[in-house]
């Protein structure tokens, strides 16, 4: 049974399940518009899952598909409506029509939202409840669901097609959606609030950087330095907190990559769009309902080292596999890139030193840092502002070891010097003087920075 197949079958048994009565006369005296609005729907629905060609559909395209659709469910919807004794505006009636187009071939009441490239983020908190970040600012919509099996029907069809699963006893997941949308779901028990779905959306368009000094994210300066170190394959980490941008950048650091190059990406749920030519891509695995099959991000960096890798990216590193991926920079796999949560770049080593230890191995702090120091070369440090901008506000060389502690020292920095009325950060990027240790290495790699860069 194909997916569509499906979908139209789980529309078939709610419209079965559902208390809709024929008679006009059988609805409250005053109901309310939502449940007028729902009733209409419902025999709308009622009747397209009825009608519907599934093998004439099956053979289209997906913009045909929504074509024929929406001149199916249009077809049916102006008779019922005039049969209830219905008035909708005509804004209304196509908000109706496309709604239950999504419904079908899409992802229910949020499906206009995905389409919507000013949305950066969807966040849905159960049913009634669905937030927006738009242009960096968080909203309350107006959508809703119908009810919590009205999402799990949603958050079932984004992560059934990906062989994942989620219920009582897996009720948490990560996926993606076809465009690389990443998704997390939450369900009961764990989550209070019914189904709750968050969905990151990227640009279907991948940003440059160019894009990024646009968007005053980095300077010039700072963009022609990066560019060096990911041509001069030096190991690289982007730390930031939650939503500041740390995907965004690890995928503008990573176009600089050679084309010749073989790349290994590594990921929980695959969010990265390189542009080269010569890529693998793999991701992590679940376990299955046995408990069994599970593939960690820890077994694939390992897996990777047989691929005869150029590069090794890895999406984020957050467990064990922070050893064998520094092990994998410290044996010859230079020029690695990877994200990792932290409140800054010192912060960023001491939370790697963790991640060390949650491998396993019980290794002295001193052997863990030496490891450490020897591997990264670089971090991009990335904040996400009141004002919902972005911003790389440190560019930190790991310099070397003075006693048991690594020493860094900042190459680029954001200087804030306030907020503005408008909510923006004030300030300004500059370099501090400082000229990288690694300078050589970069130009017996012959990639050349000129000096006026750190002026």
């Amino acid at each position: 049974m194909s997916l569509l197949q499906k979908r139209l079958q789980e529309l078939r048994q709610q419209q079965n399940l559902q208390d809709s009565p024929e008679d006009s006369s059988l609805l409250p005296a005053m109901p309310s518009r939502k449940a007028v609005w729902n009733r209409a729907k419902d025999r709308i629905m009622e009747e397209a899952v009825a009608t519907i060609d599934v093998e004439a559909m099956e053979q289209v395209s997906e913009n045909d598909r929504n074509k024929y659709l929406t001149k199916q469910i249009s077809g049916l919807a102006e008779p019922i409506l005039s049969n209830m004794e219905i008035n909708f505006t005509r804004a209304d009636y196509h908000r109706m029509v496309g709604e239950i187009v999504s419904e079908i071939n899409g992802y229910g009441p949020i499906t206009p939202l995905l389409a919507d490239e000013t949305i950066n983020e969807i966040m849905v908190n159960g049913p009634a409840q669905v937030y927006v970040e738009r242009l960096g600012k968080v909203e309350l919509t107006d959508i809703s669901f119908r009810d919590d099996g009205h999402l799990m029907h949603v958050i079932e069809r984004i992560v059934a097609p990906l062989g994942k699963r989620i219920d009582e006893s897996s009720p948490m997941v990560d996926a993606r959606l076809p465009d690389g949308s990443r998704v997390n779901a939450t369900i009961p028990p764990v989550s209070l609030t019914g189904p709750v779905l968050t969905i990151r959306k990227f640009s279907k368009t991948p940003f440059t950087m160019s894009d990024l000094i646009r968007f005053g994210t980095l300077s010039t300066n700072m963009a022609v330095f990066i560019k060096a170190c990911v041509e001069g394959r030096l190991n690289i980490l982007v730390g930031g907190g939650t939503a500041s941008g740390k995907t965004t950048t690890l995928n503008v650091c990573s176009s600089f990559i050679p084309n010749h190059e073989r790349i290994i990406t590594i990921e929980d749920a695959a969010e990265l769009h390189l542009q080269q030519e010569h890529i693998v891509r793999m991701e992590s695995r679940p376990p299955n309902i046995e408990g069994k099959g599970r593939i960690a991000i820890r077994d694939l960096v390992i897996n990777s080292l047989r691929m005869r890798p150029d590069r090794i990216v890895v999406g984020e590193v957050r467990g064990g596999e922070a050893l064998d991926m520094l092990q994998a920079m410290n044996t010859g796999h230079d020029g690695c890139l990877t994200t990792g949560h932290a409140n800054s770049p010192r912060d960023l080593l001491s939370r790697l030193e963790t991640m060390v230890l949650m491998a396993g191995m019980e290794l002295p702090v001193r052997a863990i840092r030496e490891q450490i120091h020897s591997a990264i070369n670089l971090i991009i440090h990335q904040n996400r502002f009141r004002d919902g901008s972005r911003k790389i506000t440190r560019i930190t060389e790991v310099v070397g070891m003075e006693g048991d502690v690594i020493t860094l020292q900042d190459i680029f920095l954001f200087d804030q010097q306030g907020v503005g009325g408008d909510g923006k950060a004030i300030g300004t990027f500059k370099a501090t003087g400082v000229l990288p240790k690694f300078l050589p290495v970069l130009e017996s790699r012959g990639v050349h920075i000129p000096l006026s860069a750190f002026s």
